[in-house]
C-alpha cells in the first residue's frame, strides 16, 4: 500500500476539501465528548475518497462538518475553496443547495411521489421549472438503469433500486462534492457493490470529490483512496489507485 502525508500530497488546486487542526466537541464540563481530534485531511477533485473505521469514531461529525451541516469547535475547513467559518447560516444553505449531494443510508425518499419526482425534487427547490425539473432527472435516471420504472412509487421499488434514485437525486444538480454516508449499509452484497460501481461509473468526475463513509469492505476496489479514522483522528490515507485496496489491513475497521 502506498502511504503519503495527507497534509503535504496535493496542490490547493487538486483540492476539493482541505482540512486542518479541526476539532469537535459535544457537551461541557463532566459531559464534555470530543468526537474529533485535530484531523487534518485533502480529498482531490476526480476521485472516490472512501472514509472507514469502528462505529464512533467520528467518520459521520467530519463529513457533517465538510458538508456545512455542523460546525467545527476548531480548525479550518476549504470547501471547493470556500472557508465555510466564514460563510453566514443563509449562506451555507444555499452552498450546500448549489453545490453538494447527499445520499443517506435509509435514503430519504418522498414515498408519495414518483421516482422521477423524487429525482427532481432538488431542482425544483431551487426554482426550476417542473418540465425542465423532470427532464433533468430523468436524464440521470436513465444512466442509472432506472429508464423503465419512472413513474413508479417508491414503495414499489427494491432496496437497490430505492438507492439508485437517492444517488439520482443528489447527482441531479450536477454538485461538485457528493457525500454518501453508509449507502450500502441497507443492502446485500450485490447491490452493495452494483450501487458503489454506479457512484464509481457516474459520480466521480474531473471537477467533483466523491466522499463515502463506510464500513462495507466488499466495496473498498471501488475507491481511489481510504482515509482510515480511530479515536476522533485520521491514522493513515491508502492511495488505491497505484496500488488495490481490496481488504486492506486497515485499523479496526
Amino acid at each position: 500500500m502506498t502511504l503519503f502525508d495527507p497534509v503535504d500530497a496535493l496542490s490547493e488546486t487538486d483540492v476539493a476539501v482541505r482540512v486542518r487542526g479541526v476539532t469537535k466537541e459535544f457537551g461541557s464540563g463532566d459531559w464534555l465528548t470530543k468526537a474529533l481530534r485535530g484531523v487534518d485531511l485533502d480529498v482531490p477533485y476526480g476521485a472516490l475518497l472512501m472514509l472507514v473505521g469502528p462505529s464512533g469514531c467520528g467518520k459521520t461529525t467530519l463529513v457533517s462538518i465538510v458538508a456545512g451541516t455542523l460546525q467545527a469547535t476548531e480548525g479550518e475547513v476549504i470547501v471547493l475553496g470556500k472557508d465555510l467559518a466564514a460563510m453566514k447560516s443563509s449562506q451555507k444553505v444555499r452552498f450546500r443547495r448549489d453545490n453538494v449531494g447527499f445520499v443517506f443510508q435509509s435514503y430519504n425518499l418522498l414515498p408519495a411521489l414518483t421516482v422521477v419526482e423524487n429525482a427532481a425534487v432538488p431542482l425544483i427547490i431551487a426554482g426550476w421549472r417542473r418540465s425542465h425539473a423532470i427532464e433533468a432527472a430523468s436524464e440521470i435516471l436513465d444512466q442509472l438503469g432506472l429508464g423503465n420504472r419512472m413513474t413508479s412509487l417508491i414503495t414499489e421499488l427494491s432496496g437497490g433500486q430505492q438507492q439508485r434514485v437517492a444517488i439520482a437525486r443528489a447527482l441531479v444538480h450536477e454538485p461538485r462534492l457528493l457525500v454518501c454516508d453508509e449507502p450500502t449499509s441497507s443492502l446485500d452484497a450485490e447491490n452493495g457493490r452494483i450501487t458503489l460501481e454506479l457512484i464509481s461509473k457516474i459520480a466521480v468526475q474531473p471537477d467533483r470529490a466523491v466522499i463515502v463513509v463506510t464500513h462495507d469492505s466488499r466495496v473498498y476496489d471501488f475507491a481511489d483512496q481510504i482515509a482510515s479514522m480511530e479515536d476522533g483522528q485520521i491514522k493513515s490515507v491508502r492511495d488505491c489507485r497505484t496500488n488495490a485496496c481490496k481488504n486492506p489491513p486497515l485499523e479496526n475497521s
